[in-house]
């Protein structure tokens, strides 16, 4: 037989073998072998996060279109502002990564999990910090954008309940940040998968009040992506606590150590600075829209989660 053909009969069994075990999450030492299986083995879950993220994007907004411009563009306001806690929730999740994946590499787990609990420790302040003050004055900061009466007074519920429980996405973005970090990017899509997931099945209970829910109207949104976070957020701590093949919280790492806590906000600023600064352009441009109407909001956001 031909080499290169015999290549390609070979390459192809390896190539599923390896798909099949990185959405299995098998154990693997990815400082060892190849690094071309290794960055494939970590990218496949990411991906497929990613993918369901996107879907529910479009699923989610597709429910609320149903209930008219008001709301679709409640959402689009809201979520422009949400865009401030995802900067600060990803720069603190690449800080967290990083050095959770350096510990691991150095076969330092008892670092690694001092390192998982210092960022839990610093997301869980950031959540407090930004989610009380947000959520009292979420109607007032709908009006700063450039909310219409009607809309304030429809949409306050959403934001509300999107800006105050803003905290689970800053929890989320960190437990799988860690979890990432530790070589475990499956048990991290899982996880997402299952906050969106739930998101999805109780989206249209919760906004049309279907069997014995209530009807929320758009309300019903923000709490059904608040729920589903939230589980995944719980669910993580209990894994983390758990334990898994790279990581494992134990009693002794639930302390503050202030150095390791400074080191992570140090690295974590740059970030949070690079993501805020795009996203502060995006509330500036959702400003702009809302002088021309809910409609415009609303075309919009429609078209932006199509976009993603």
């Amino acid at each position: 037989m031909n080499p290169s053909v015999e290549d390609a009969h070979t390459r192809g069994p390896a190539l599923w073998a390896s798909v099949r075990e990185a959405l299995r999450g098998s154990h693997q030492d990815y400082t060892a072998g190849s690094l071309n299986r290794a960055i494939l083995m970590l990218a496949i879950p990411m991906v497929l996060e990613l993918v369901l993220e996107s879907l529910f994007a479009v699923v989610d907004v597709f429910w609320v279109g149903r209930l008219g411009a008001d709301a679709v563009a409640t959402v689009g306001l809201t979520e422009s502002m949400l865009a401030l806690v995802m900067a600060v929730g990803l720069g603190l999740a690449l800080s967290t990564t990083a050095m959770v994946a350096r510990r691991i590499g150095e076969k330092d787990p008892d670092a690694a999990a001092i390192s998982a609990v210092q960022a839990i420790l610093l997301g869980l302040i950031v959540s407090i910090v930004i989610g009380i003050p947000a959520g009292i004055f979420a109607p007032n900061l709908l009006r700063a954008i450039g909310a219409s009466p009607p809309i304030v007074a429809s949409g306050s519920g959403y934001a509300i309940i999107a800006l105050g429980g803003s905290g689970a996405i800053v929890m989320l973005f960190l437990n799988n940040a860690v979890f990432r970090g530790a070589g475990d990017a499956a048990i991290a899509m899982r996880l997402l998968w299952l906050s969106n997931i739930l998101n999805l099945i109780l989206d249209p209970f919760l906004i049309f009040g279907l069997g014995p829910f209530p009807r929320l109207g758009v309300t019903g949104a923000a709490l059904a992506t608040f729920t589903g976070r939230s589980v995944a957020v719980l669910y993580q701590f209990y894994r983390l606590l758990k334990g898994t093949e790279r990581i494992h919280v134990l009693v002794r790492h639930l302390r503050v150590n202030l150095q390791v806590l400074w080191r992570l906000l140090r690295v974590s600023l740059t970030g949070i600075l690079q993501f805020a600064v795009a996203d502060a352009s995006w509330i500036g441009m959702v400003k702009i829209l809302a002088f021309f109407g809910a409609a415009s909001v609303a075309g919009y956001t429609v078209a932006i989660r199509i976009v993603m």
